[in-house]
C-alpha cells in the first residue's frame, strides 16, 4: 500500500509551542521531587490531536506523563501534565500524536522525528539566579578608560606604563596596546554615576581592578587590594556604595585561569620550589610553566591544589568572598576565561571549581551572580549547576554582526604593525565577517540558544561587542544600528553596553576598541541621537517586564526581516526589525491575545526608532508594512489561557 498522505508542514507563525516561560511552567525553580505543572499551546489549524504525552529522561531511563486539555483560548488549545522533577536537571519533551503524524517539540523547535536529549526543555532544581538578573540592563566599564577623577593627576605611572593624553588616540601596536594608560580611575566612574542614570542602565560590569603590569588588568599582581592606580580599596567602596545608591548595582572581573606572573603567590612559587604555593600552577621540573595560550606573563592555576581553593574561591576567607562582603559589597562575578579554568588537556575541574565558586557566593550573599566567560559554544557548561548565565558570542553576537554588518574595508593595524583590510571577526579564519539572512540570523540564535535551559537563557550577556572585539559600529550596515541596539534589548537575556557605544564609538579590535570616553561631544548631533536611541532603548526594556521574564516566539523570518512575540499573560510584544521594505501578513490567531480580544489593541507602537511602519487588521489579517530599515515594537494583550 503506498504510504498515507501527509499535510504540509504548517506556517511557522501556526507551530506549537512551549518555553520556560511563566505562560507555560509552573515553577523554574522547583525542588527534587516536586511536581511542576507545565503547558503546552497548539494553534486549533495544527489538526486534532489524539494524545499529547511529555517524555522526561530520569536518571537517563525515559518516563511518560500524559496531558490533559485545558481548553481554547484566542485559537490555541491548552494542554497541560504534571511533571515530578527528578535530577537536578530534568530534561523534557513533547510528544504530540494525531491524524498520522507524529512530532516531538524541544528547545531547538518542532520535529518530525526524535530529537537529541541535549535539546530538551529543562527544569532545574537548583538555586535560581537572583531575580534583579534577569530584569538587568548592563554597562561594561574598562576602568583605565572610562573617566579621570582629580586624584588620578597625582599618581605616578608605574614603570611599565607608557602614559597617555585622555584626548590621544589608542596606540595599535604592542607594547603600547597593552602599556598605553590614560589613567581612568574609579573616583571618575562615580562622577559619571548621573550619566549612567540618565542612560538607565542598573548594573555595572567593571573589567579587572585589581592590581597588574597592564592597562586592561588581566594580569593580577594580587586578589586582595584594588590597584592603587584606580584609588585603591576606598575608592571602590565609594564606587559601590554611591551606585546602590542609585539603584544600580557592580559586579567585578575575576581570572580563575590564571595569575599575573607578578602576582605574589606566583612569586613565591619562583623563589621556593618548596613553597605550598608552587602546587597552584603548573610547573615542570625543569622550572617551566604552563600559562594561558602560551603567554608566560599568564601562568596558569592548578586548581588541584586543595590550598589554592580555599585561599582564592572556598569559604568565607576566600578572595571571592572578601570583595562580597562589607565593606566592599559587590554584587557578583565575572569569570574571565571561565571556559578554560580547570581544564588542561587530560585534567577537567572545571565543574568542581564553578560549584565550589557558587557555594561560597551562596553563603556569603545569595543575592550576587555569577557570570562565566565562554566566548564559543557554552551549552555544556551552562546546565544550572553553578553559572547564572554567561558572556557567550554564538548565540547572539556573531549571527547579528553577519546579518547586519557592510564592512567598507578600511585599513587597520595589528598589535604586529601589519595593514589589513580584511575586518576582525572574532578570531575565526573566515575572511572577514559572513553574510547572512535575517532568517540565518534566527536560526542561528534558536541553534545555540536550544541546549541551554531557559532559566539560564535568561541569564546570558547579550553584547553588540565587549572590551574583547571590535566594536560593531566600525562595520555596522547603513540605519543597522537601531535593529542591533533593538534586538539586543528584546530578545531573551541580559542587553549589554560596552561604555561609549552610546557615543558612536568605533573600534577595529578588541584592543582598539578600548577607546577613551569622548566626554564633552554629547550634544554633537551624532552623538546626541545615538544618546537618544539607547535612552529610548533601555526605557523599553526596562519599562516591560515581559522582555525580562515573558516567552518568545518567532513568527516570520525571511532573508531581510525578522518577526518575533515577547509574551506574558499581562501583555505581548510584537517586535520587527527589517533591512528593506516589507509587507509581513500573519493570521490574527498567530497572536493569541489579540484574536481574543476581537482585534482591540493599544497605541500602534510603543517604540518606532527608524523608517516607517505600520501594523493593521483585515478581518482575520495582521499586516505589517515596513520601509527599512525599521525596527519597531507593538504592546499587544497578553497570551489568554485556560484556568
Amino acid at each position: 500500500m503506498p504510504a498515507p498522505a501527509h499535510p504540509s508542514p504548517p506556517p511557522a507563525d501556526l507551530l506549537p509551542h512551549h518555553d520556560g516561560s511563566p505562560l507555560h511552567v509552573s515553577d523554574d525553580a522547583p525542588a527534587l521531587g516536586e511536581r511542576v505543572r507545565v503547558r503546552l499551546r497548539v494553534p486549533e489549524g495544527f489538526g486534532p490531536l489524539e494524545a499529547v504525552m511529555v517524555r522526561s529522561n530520569p536518571d537517563r531511563e525515559p518516563t511518560w506523563d500524559e496531558a490533559e486539555p485545558l481548553g481554547a483560548a484566542g485559537g490555541w488549545q491548552w494542554w497541560e501534565a504534571e511533571v515530578t522533577v527528578h535530577n537536578p536537571r530534568h530534561g523534557y519533551r513533547w510528544l504530540l500524536r494525531g491524524a498520522g503524524r507524529v512530532h516531538w517539540l524541544n528547545q531547538s523547535g518542532l520535529h518530525p522525528g526524535e530529537v537529541r536529549d541535549a535539546d530538551d526543555f529543562v527544569l532545574l532544581a537548583t538555586p535560581a539566579a537572583p531575580a534583579w538578573l534577569a530584569e538587568s540592563v548592563m554597562y561594561q566599564i574598562f576602568p583605565d578608560r572610562f573617566a579621570r577623577s582629580a586624584e588620578a593627576a597625582d599618581r605616578e605611572a608605574p614603570e611599565w606604563a607608557i602614559p597617555a593624553a585622555w584626548e590621544d588616540p589608542v596606540a595599535p601596536v604592542m607594547p603600547c596596546r597593552s602599556q598605553q594608560l590614560y589613567g581612568g580611575d574609579l573616583d571618575g566612574i562615580v562622577e559619571k554615576l548621573d550619566h549612567l542614570a540618565e542612560l538607565g542602565v542598573d548594573l555595572i560590569y567593571l573589567t579587572p581592578i585589581f592590581p597588574a603590569a597592564s592597562n586592561h588588568r588581566y594580569d593580577a599582581a594580587s586578589f586582595e587590594r584594588v590597584d592603587p592606580l584606580l584609588g585603591g580599596d576606598e575608592a571602590y567602596v565609594r564606587l559601590v556604595r554611591a551606585a546602590h545608591a542609585r539603584g544600580m548595582r557592580v559586579i567585578g572581573d575575576l581570572t580563575s585561569n590564571h595569575s599575573g606572573d607578578r602576582h605574589e603567590w606566583f612569586q613565591t612559587a619562583l623563589a621556593d620550589p618548596g613553597a605550598p604555593e608552587r602546587q597552584y600552577y603548573y610547573f615542570a621540573e625543569d622550572g617551566s610553566y604552563e600559562s594561558w595560550l602560551g603567554t608566560p606573563s599568564l601562568p596558569k592555576f592548578d586548581w588541584s591544589s586543595e590550598q589554592l581553593r580555599e585561599r582564592f574561591i572556598q569559604g568565607t576567607d576566600s578572595v571571592v568572598a572578601r570583595w562580597l562582603l562589607p565593606p566592599f559589597e559587590a554584587d557578583g562575578w565575572r569569570i574571565d576565561v571561565a571556559n578554560m579554568t580547570g581544564r588542561l588537556r587530560d585534567v577537567d575541574l572545571n565543574a568542581e571549581v564553578r560549584q565550589i565558586l557558587r557555594r561560597t557566593m551562596e553563603k556569603v550573599n545569595p543575592d550576587t551572580v555569577l557570570l562565566a566567560e565562554s566566548t564559543n559554544d557554552a551549552t555544556e557548561d551552562l546546565q544550572g549547576d553553578a553559572w547564572h548565565g554567561a558572556m557567550t558570542y554564538p548565540a547572539f553576537t556573531r549571527p547579528l554582526w553577519s546579518w547586519l554588518s557592510d564592512p567598507t574595508g578600511e585599513p587597520w593595524t595589528t598589535a604586529e604593525g601589519s595593514q589589513r583590510t580584511e575586518p576582525w571577526f572574532f578570531g575565526l579564519p573566515l575572511g572577514g565577517i559572513p553574510k547572512i539572512t535575517a532568517a540565518e540570523f534566527a536560526q542561528a540564535v534558536t541553534r545555540f540558544s536550544a541546549g541551554i535551559p531557559w532559566r539560564i537563557r535568561l541569564g546570558n550577556m547579550q553584547p553588540l561587542n565587549t572590551h574583547d572585539t571590535a566594536r560593531f559600529s566600525t562595520h555596522a550596515a547603513e540605519g543597522a544600528m537601531p535593529l542591533a541596539l533593538g534586538l539586543a534589548m528584546t530578545l531573551p537575556g541580559v542587553p549589554v553596553l560596552f561604555a561609549g557605544d552610546e557615543f558612536g564609538l568605533t573600534g577595529a579590535d578588541g584592543e582598539l576598541s578600548r577607546t577613551p570616553m569622548p566626554w564633552g561631544t554629547e550634544s554633537q548631533p551624532e552623538v546626541a541621537e545615538r544618546l537618544r536611541l539607547c535612552r529610548e532603548l533601555v526605557g523599553l526594556r526596562r519599562g516591560h517586564e515581559v522582555l525580562a521574564r515573558g516567552g518568545m516566539r518567532w513568527v516570520h523570518a525571511d532573508d531581510d526581516a525578522v518577526v518575533f512575540l515577547r509574551e506574558s499573560s499581562q501583555e505581548s510584544l510584537l517586535v520587527l526589525a527589517t533591512m528593506a521594505e516589507r509587507e509581513v501578513e500573519l493570521p490574527v490567531v498567530a497572536v493569541p491575545g489579540l484574536a481574543a480580544s476581537g482585534g482591540q489593541r493599544d497605541e500602534p507602537a510603543v517604540s518606532r526608532l527608524t523608517g516607517e511602519s505600520v501594523c493593521g487588521l483585515s478581518g482575520e489579517t495582521m499586516r505589517i508594512s515596513a520601509l527599512g530599515p525599521s525596527f519597531t515594537v507593538w504592546r499587544l494583550p497578553g497570551v489568554p489561557a485556560p484556568r
